[in-house]
C-alpha cells in the first residue's frame, strides 16, 4: 500500500483522458479534489497518532477512500463529458 500510494501518482498522466485539461468545467471533480485534499490531511494526522484502536481503523478507513478517489474521478469525468456530449 506504501508503494501504490505513491506509484499511484506516476500513472495519472497516462490515465487523464479528458476532453478538457482544466477542473473548471467538471464541478463534480472539483468536489473530490477537495476530498482528497481532506483524505491527505487526515491520513497525515492519523500518520502522528500512536498506533492504538480508533486510530488504527480510522487510518485503514482513510486509506480506501485514498485509492477509491483514483478510481472514481476517472468515472465521474467521463460521465460528465458524456452529459455534456463532448
Amino acid at each position: 500500500a506504501l508503494v501504490m500510494s505513491i506509484a499511484i501518482l506516476f500513472f495519472l498522466p497516462i490515465l487523464h483522458t479528458n476532453k478538457s485539461q482544466g477542473l473548471q468545467f467538471y464541478p463534480m471533480n472539483q468536489i473530490l479534489f477537495w476530498y482528497m485534499f481532506i483524505i491527505v490531511i487526515l491520513l497525515t494526522w492519523i500518520g502522528a497518532r500512536p498506533v492504538e484502536d480508533p486510530y488504527i481503523l480510522t487510518g485503514q478507513i482513510l486509506t480506501v477512500l485514498y485509492f477509491l478517489y483514483y478510481i472514481i474521478n476517472p468515472i465521474v469525468s467521463k460521465i460528465w463529458d458524456k452529459t455534456l456530449n463532448y
